[in-house]
């Protein structure tokens, strides 16, 4: 199916992941590992394509959410380490050992059933130990309360056979809102360290920094850092983009087509549950795109689309496959124009905000019916 055909599809500028993965090694001392996030299929972007081209860059990991994500990578061909971030059953470990998968640990219950079944399949599993300083979420507690309790646990299961011990790390909460509580979470990981050092307890590669704390705070750097959203060019707080930052380029354009044009009459309700009535005679186009390929539905008669050379706004409720948009300003708009729903002219930072939530949220939402189509540059409007 070519481009002209498509009634709705992303465009993802491969040129531009090279841009930022340029920015953000630049960014780095000497010998710091650069770890990309590929979960959730890349942050919607396409994992197997995005992987291919970062692996071509040089990037020196990647990571994923899931054994699933791993295999699909291996199996595409990408042979640069993969670091599966959740949760994996020790039932697995002949698929790790196999596809040469690193897995993250967060508890010693698990660390020894994995250790078991790394035994019984006759290999070796790669691990990163993960610990909670401060997230709430996975990870061994390590705050001044458990550090003596967590650093005895990773040195039972330092010892644990059939694991390689490449890796330690944890995760920042609020590293683009508060040094403060950034920096307690960083030292409690350095006291951490500190402590098992003491014990001969070492890690070849110790990382704690996603997108925020590497625009934010290069003391965190350490190892390896992984930044997330920054390499499909957009900044955790979208507040900061082109104030202080390195100068991302998104990646992703979405885009749909008109598929009708017509005059209607004021007084005319608009869509589902007739939200919107029309307050005067309006030109409305219909577009191919609706909550079932992604676009939320709570941006209904607020969201602002780029069409004709000009911004249409979107009228009535959001439908699973469509939606309507006031074009009475734009009178050449006709069926098979092009529409851009996020892209250079309508930040996807708009969107999220309408819908009350992150640019993370509605790139990964962008449905796989809507097709990835990959160019090496985009046309963007000129400043």
């Amino acid at each position: 199916m070519d481009k002209d055909s498509r009634r709705t599809w992303a465009e993802i500028d491969l040129r531009a992941l090279e841009h930022n993965y340029s920015t953000l090694r630049a960014m780095l001392p000497e010998g710091c590992r650069l770890l990309a996030p590929v979960k959730a299929d890349a942050y919607g972007h396409g994992a197997v394509s995005v992987a291919r081209r970062l692996e071509e860059l040089g990037v020196d990991y990647l990571a994923v959410a899931c054994l699933e994500e791993g295999i699909e990578l291996r199996r595409a061909g990408v042979e640069v380490p993969i670091l599966i971030l959740g949760y994996t059953e020790p039932v697995w470990a002949r698929e790790l050992i196999d596809h040469r998968l690193t897995q993250g640990v967060f508890e010693e219950e698990t660390a020894r059933a994995l250790s078991q079944a790394a035994m019984g399949a006759g290999g070796t599993i790669t691990v990163h130990m993960k610990v909670d300083t401060g997230m709430s979420r996975l990870g061994l507690l390590c705050d001044e309360r458990d550090l003596d309790g967590t650093a005895e646990s990773i040195q039972r299961m330092y010892a644990l056979p059939g694991l390689n011990w490449e890796g330690i790390f944890t995760h920042f909460s609020h590293a683009d809102g508060s040094e403060e509580y950034t920096m307690l979470q960083f030292t409690r990981f350095l006291d951490l360290l500190g402590r098992l050092e003491e014990q001969g307890v070492t890690f070849k590669i110790r990382h704690c920094a996603a997108s925020a704390a590497v625009l934010n705070y290069p003391c965190t750097y350490l190892d390896m850092v992984r930044p997330g959203i920054a390499f499909y060019g957009h900044y955790p707080d979208p507040s900061c983009e082109g104030l202080d930052g390195p100068g991302l380029e998104p990646l992703m354009t979405l885009k749909t087509r008109v598929v009708s044009v017509k005059t209607l009459h004021a007084g005319t309700a608009v869509s589902y549950g007739r939200t919107h009535t029309l307050e005067k005679e309006t030109r409305l186009a219909v577009l191919a795109i609706g909550y079932g390929d992604g676009l939320p539905r709570a941006c209904s008669d607020k969201l602002r689309v780029w069409v004709g050379g000009g911004y249409a706004t979107v009228v009535g409720r959001i439908c699973m496959d469509l939606c309507m948009a006031d074009v009475t300003a734009l009178p050449h708009v006709k069926p098979g124009d092009v529409v851009e729903i996020y892209g250079p002219h309508v930040p996807v930072e708009e969107a999220a905000a309408l819908a009350g939530t992150i640019q993370y949220e509605l790139l990964c939402n962008v449905n796989k019916r809507v097709p990835r189509l990959y160019t090496q540059t985009l046309d963007r409007p000129q400043s």
